[in-house]
């Protein structure tokens, strides 16, 4: 193959769009994602949501069984399930989806940091692996990886949390929660091993990218109101989001999410999301009455 092939073969790489379908949860505002190249069946999940009931300490599967019927339905075949950190507000149902329709799972590295950090937090014991072999596979910074002839790079986007990671497919870029909508701003920064600094600094990365580059949330609190919206560009976000868009500066930005993160209550879910999302959305093990049970760490945070 010449290099003028190659090169020509790289360069639709990078200009292929992939075809993205969002599910909403509402219960959690969550927005997960099937992302597919358009040149094969091959695709992947983003952040599926798992329903769960506090009260009744109950689990169902109507949102993961809404992206496998579509999978299914379209001969879809899945190539990674992807977490773009480790949820506080919802439990992933990505080893469901996986039993049933396979795929790669798949995390940032330095899950093995929030690992340790909620290991001890919940007491987690030695049995719990702090060395994230829960999952198939750990991203590295700027690692490439594909799905179909889509070319894709993880990019580490820490400050919410320490394993947060930022996925751009082709054109589009699967944020987490790094940033919201424009509406909305950014998110919270407080979290063990968050830090409003380093939060900035990712967002910075990301407002790297082509304005045209289009950018998926993954969570939308409708402010004010307003129908759901999840995907803008980097260039809306650079002129509109009110938390760092029209180059607000990094000390400005600190001090207003340092206020704004101290008014914050926790996520409602943070306990048993943190639990299972931690084990790769496993549950604990069933102890010796054969019952699953999850903690309660009391003035924990």
């Amino acid at each position: 193959m010449s290099d003028s092939t190659q090169q020509t073969q790289t360069e639709i790489k990078h200009q292929l769009k992939p075809d993205v379908l969002a599910f909403f949860d509402s219960d959690t505002n969550t927005l997960s994602y099937v992302v597919k190249d358009p040149q094969s069946q091959q695709c992947a999940i983003i952040d599926p949501v798992l329903n769960f009931d506090y009260a009744s300490g109950s689990v169902s599967y109507a949102g993961a069984d809404a992206i496998i019927d579509h999978i299914q339905k379209h001969q879809l075949q899945v190539s990674w399930l992807i977490e773009t950190h480790v949820h506080a507000d919802h439990l992933s149902s990505a080893p469901y989806i996986q039993e049933k329709l396979g795929g790669t799972l798949a995390i940032g590295e330095h899950i093995r940091t929030v690992q340790d950090t909620f290991g001890k937090v919940f007491n987690a014991g030695t049995d719990f692996e702090r060395d994230g072999s829960q999952f198939d596979h750990l991203f590295k910074h700027n690692e490439t990886y594909h799905i179909g002839q889509l070319e894709c790079h993880a990019i580490h986007t820490p400050g919410h949390t320490p394993a947060c990671m930022a996925h751009i497919i082709g054109d589009a870029i699967f944020v987490g929660d790094t940033l919201f909508m424009p509406d909305a701003g950014t998110a919270r920064a407080d979290f063990p091993g968050g830090d409003a600094a380093t939060l900035y600094n990712s967002v910075q990365r990301l407002m790297d990218y082509p304005n045209h580059y289009r950018m998926y949330m993954c969570h939308d609190y409708c402010p004010d109101g307003r129908e759901l919206e999840y995907q803008t560009t980097v260039g809306e976000q650079r002129r509109n989001n009110i938390h760092i868009g029209e180059g607000k500066s990094k000390s400005a930005f600190v001090a207003m999410r340092e206020e704004r993160d101290s008014t914050l209550d926790m996520p409602r879910l943070i306990l048993p999301s943190l639990q299972v999302n931690m084990r790769a959305g496993q549950f604990p093990a069933a102890e010796d009455n054969d019952q699953i049970y999850l903690k309660v760490p009391i003035n924990a945070f």
